[in-house]
């Protein structure tokens, strides 16, 4: 039957999840970095969506689709409560996490910051400077520093730190990496991006910004999970 459902266009969309919180009918995730729908008869194609995304990725459009069937939408929200994942934001969902005790700290120990330069979010470095000549960057999402307890140790050492959080920013950082790495002899990139969806909208800038430079650079990324373990891709 033909009827008006959404289109998400993969080349503009972030990755950035806000669409998933205003899709009352749990029709949306973010798969790969991308916001996917998951099945035709999920999406009721009146659209609460198209406002939400701040790359205008998502349109209505008239085309052969299976029905939109209410049954099928109550069964998959009732399916989703269920594992303790709302139709908002998987993200922001709150939860207790535990963490095991750890020896106290030798008396007078003081950690060692590994930061070697300043300002560190993303919007408000320069496009140049010259702890940029032959660096390893890390681009972090926010979150990382407080999930990943050894952080400094692990990736900031020996490496110039970025952070930032698409999310919270409400801006595509692509522009001003991709700035960074075309004007910089940059060596490497490590990305480290939580778990959640929203961190898609980080790598994607990255990738983008990559890609658009014309520079082949190492890079990698590493996902952190809520309670502090490193996850594999």
């Amino acid at each position: 039957m033909k009827r008006t459902i959404i289109r998400i266009d993969e080349e503009k969309c972030n990755g950035c999840g806000e669409c998933i919180i205003a899709c009352h009918e749990g029709a949306l995730q973010i798969i790969d970095g991308k916001a996917r729908l998951i099945s035709e008869i999920y999406c009721d194609g009146l659209g609460d969506c198209l406002g939400e995304c701040p790359t205008g990725a998502i349109t209505l459009e008239e085309r052969d689709s299976l029905a939109y069937d209410q049954d099928a939408v109550d069964l998959h929200l009732e399916k989703l409560k269920e594992r303790a994942v709302s139709h908002g934001c998987p993200g922001s969902a709150s939860r207790t996490l535990s963490t095991p005790e750890e020896p106290a700290a030798p008396s007078g120990f003081r950690p060692v910051s590994r930061l070697r330069q300043w300002p560190v979010q993303i919007k408000l470095m320069p496009t140049q400077a010259p702890y940029y000549e032959d660096a390893h960057l890390l681009i972090a999402a926010d979150c990382t520093a407080f999930a990943y307890p050894s952080i400094h140790e692990d990736f900031m050492k020996n490496r110039v730190t970025l952070v930032g959080c698409p999310k919270l920013d409400s801006v595509d950082y692509k522009e001003k990496l991709e700035e960074i790495i075309r004007g910089n002899r940059v060596k490497s990139i490590t990305v480290l991006r939580m778990s959640v969806p929203c961190c898609g909208g980080l790598v994607s800038s990255v990738t983008r910004a990559l890609q658009d430079s014309g520079k082949m650079i190492p890079w990698s990324v590493v996902t952190v999970g809520p309670d502090g373990a490193l996850l594999e891709d």
